[in-house]
């Protein structure tokens, strides 16, 4: 294989010349930062915060029969979706696609996408967000959101860069 004799990168960030002490380690045996009824958890592995903004990579396991998430797409981020266990149904903007252990989905900047576990087995998945946001917030409080009124609810969505396509459908559909 050839490659291009000058290759393109991002500018430089760090402007030092011997590098720097500065990784993050989390054990696999970290406890979920999330737990919801149903054997659901979320495990923030890389935050915005921790990250500088650069991305935000969370695992989450969904129990058997989870809802997921609706139709939505991100006005300000990507979302890739790589499943670790277990299948998911993921909605590609076109049609429902069965990821199974290994199967990737990117979805860029404005991308409609979906997800949800139809089996009787929890499932387990990486969920990266690029460039990192506070999405923290959102898988804390989404639960409990989801029980106020419509309007509320989709304040807090769009707070959270999430634009789910019930919320712009004409009243009657």
């Amino acid at each position: 294989m050839s490659y291009p004799e000058f290759l393109e990168y991002p500018e430089p960030r760090y402007h030092g010349d011997r590098g720097e002490v500065n990784a993050a380690f989390r054990p696999a045996d970290t406890p979920p930062d999330i737990s919801s009824p149903g054997g659901g958890a979320t495990h923030y592995l890389a935050t915005n915060e921790s990250t500088g903004g650069e991305f935000g990579l969370y695992k989450v396991e969904l129990g058997a029969r989870a809802a997921g998430a609706k139709t939505h797409f991100h006005k300000a981020m990507s979302e890739s979706f790589y499943i670790l266990s277990g299948e998911l149904e993921l909605y590609n903007g076109e049609r429902w696609v069965t990821g199974r252990e290994g199967d990737f989905l990117y979805v860029p900047v404005g991308g409609l996408h979906a997800f949800k576990n139809v089996t009787d087995e929890p499932m387990s998945m990486l969920l990266l967000f690029s460039p990192g946001a506070p999405r923290e917030e959102y898988f804390e409080r989404v639960a409990e959101m989801s029980q106020r009124d419509g309007e509320e609810l989709k304040r807090f969505r769009i707070r959270h860069d999430s634009y789910f396509v019930e919320d712009f459908e004409p009243e009657g559909d």
